[in-house]
């Protein structure tokens, strides 16, 4: 089978890119105003529809290392993995119930305003610079290596940097448009992501069905993957015993069972999605009711998403496993690129459209907040107060050019190691280590009216510490087995705690420190946020939303308990 693109294929893709660069300048064009406007350009205040925000919060959110990673994952561990994408869905609701209220009552438009507002200006300003680093160092600099690798070895595997450089321009000219034009032709985005997808999940399963001599039929090839791979359909993997083999080890250790719903699973998802200017960015220019509803769109089309991103890959581990996937190279992480060899000419387009879709919409978002957060959370407040709104949307341009710039030099010969660990790996190990912390500083100061400034500071370090503590060095120091954990011996023969126990282990201690030393403050902070029980009410419709979401997500795991 040839891995390779046809002509007929490129085809496609430029279809794709020029339907989505003519509407991206339409609609620049249209609302070239908002270059008076700073917060119109970098927020669309006003101006997003609920279906744009939340097309653009899924768009902005599945890139090329949920394609690669997650597949490789499905591959690996099977439907379990879906209970990020799942789970999501509930935070989601969560955040649009609770957290959204809080954002726009208090006139919130980025995340470190939200630390100065409630906290401190120090608290503010530490945050600001950390969240650029990881922003730009991180996951700008993931999204853009593991993107290029991916294509790349679809294109034949010499085009690495053309691809790179590529991904960045087309990346550049959606997002120097703003937050508006990001946004919708995130639509598009995601339109082409969902239907590529879909294409390359259906394929997967008619290839499977042809395989195993019950007709090219998609449902019947799905009833084979139950039946031949049957452990790859629970949702809880099983905690170790003695008698386990070093893989299920090795699977427990990535997903802990029933342990992950306990601790980090929530912590990941609700920090993502509540106290993230990459993600909140979209709704905090709207009115609740239309930030709402966009919140929950994103939170039903989330629960579609391990079908397209997951689905592949277990197809790929049960054609691996009985000898028809050859092409399988690089483990796990390859099981989606192997899966697209099976694409006939030009749907193989548009699956490759679809992943260009995705990375390109991750870059455009992040980039964006980059630029957000540059420009009226450090320059506008330290380095050039008197910034008319035109400067400011000049500076945000810079920012953007800037980010994506050092974003390309850092990847360019992989400078900072992504491609040994893996993307997916990459972003987790950097981001997981502050997220107890950072989720524990928000949560408390959205809820509780006497957290203070000094617990917030030491809350952010502490939770660090501790995430380092419990990933690195607990099992030396205190042994493999506590009443408050247990390591397993990992593929290298180290023990190890399973990163999501890590996580709410963190988040506990943390939030008990926090706690105790805002005890030695005020009853109420002075900075405290005022709440209104009315801000948290829904509307039916939204009920409704909320209602179908849940039915659906205990039907899943009724069935694949």
């Amino acid at each position: 089978m040839d891995q390779r693109l046809s002509l007929a294929d490129y085809a496609v893709f430029i279809i794709y890119f020029i339907v989505v660069s003519v509407y991206g300048y339409t609609v620049y064009r249209k609302r070239k105003q908002d270059e008076q406007d700073a917060k119109a350009y970098f927020l669309a205040e006003g101006n997003l529809t609920w279906w744009a925000i939340g097309a653009s919060l899924i768009a902005s959110n599945i890139s090329a290392e949920q394609f690669i990673g997650m597949s490789g994952e499905g591959f690996f561990l099977g439907i379990a993995v879906a209970a990020y994408e799942w789970i999501a869905a509930i935070a989601l609701i969560i955040v649009a119930v609770w957290f959204i209220p809080v954002y726009l009552k208090n006139k919130i438009y980025t995340m470190p305003q939200f630390l100065k507002t409630r906290y401190n200006e120090s608290t503010a300003l530490i945050m600001a610079v950390f969240w650029l680093f990881l922003y730009v160092f991180v996951n700008l600099t993931s999204i853009l290596y593991l993107g290029a690798v991916a294509i790349n070895g679809l294109a034949g595997g010499e085009y690495l940097h053309v691809i790179m450089v590529g991904l960045a321009v087309f990346a550049l000219f959606i997002s120097l448009g703003g937050m508006k034009v990001v946004a919708y032709t995130d639509v598009i985005q995601v339109a082409v992501l969902i239907i590529g997808g879909l294409v390359t999940s259906y394929i997967a399963l008619t290839t499977v069905g042809q395989y195993f001599g019950v007709g090219e039929n998609a449902i019947a090839g799905f009833k084979v993957l139950m039946k031949e791979a049957p452990e790859h359909f629970k949702m809880i993997i099983p905690k170790p015993t003695a008698a386990s083999s070093q893989n299920d080890i090795d699977k427990y250790l990535t997903f802990p069972g029933l342990m992950s719903y306990l601790a980090g699973i929530w912590i990941i998802n609700l920090n993502y999605w509540g106290c993230n200017q990459y993600i909140t960015q979209r709704a905090l220019g709207a009115d609740l009711q239309t930030a709402r509803t966009g919140i929950l769109f994103a939170g039903m089309l989330k629960l579609l998403m391990p079908l397209i991103v997951m689905l592949p890959g277990i197809a790929a581990f049960v054609l691996y496993k009985d000898g028809h996937l050859p092409q399988l190279v690089g483990g796990k992480d390859g099981a989606y690129s192997a899966v697209l060899t099976f694409l006939p000419t030009g749907l193989k387009g548009l699956s490759v459209a679809a992943l260009t879709a995705a990375i390109v919409a991750s870059l455009a978002g992040k980039v964006n907040s980059i630029s957000t957060i540059y420009t009226l959370d450090i320059h506008k407040k330290y380095i050039q107060k008197e910034a008319g709104e035109k400067q400011q949307v000049n500076i945000g341009r810079i920012a953007v050019f800037a980010a994506m710039l050092l974003a390309v030099l850092f990847t360019w010969n992989d400078i900072l190691g992504i491609g040994g660990v893996g993307g997916f790996t990459y972003i987790q190990k950097y981001t997981g280590f502050i997220s107890p912390g950072v989720f524990a500083m928000f949560v408390l100061g959205m809820f509780w009216k006497r957290t203070t400034g000094a617990a917030a500071i030491v809350g952010v370090i502490l939770g660090f510490v501790l995430s380092v503590l419990f990933n690195e060095y607990a099992p030396a120091l205190f042994g493999n087995e506590t009443l408050l954990y247990t390591a397993y011996k990992n593929a290298k023969g180290i023990y190890e705690i399973p990163f999501h126990i890590c996580m709410g282990l963190s988040f506990l201690f943390t939030t008990l420190v926090m706690v105790a030393m805002s005890f030695a403050g005020p009853k109420v902070n002075p900075k405290a946020f005022e709440s209104d029980p009315g801000m948290f009410a829904v509307k039916p419709q939204t009920t409704v939303l909320i209602i179908i979401t849940l039915l659906i997500i205990i039907a899943l795991y009724v069935k694949f308990w």
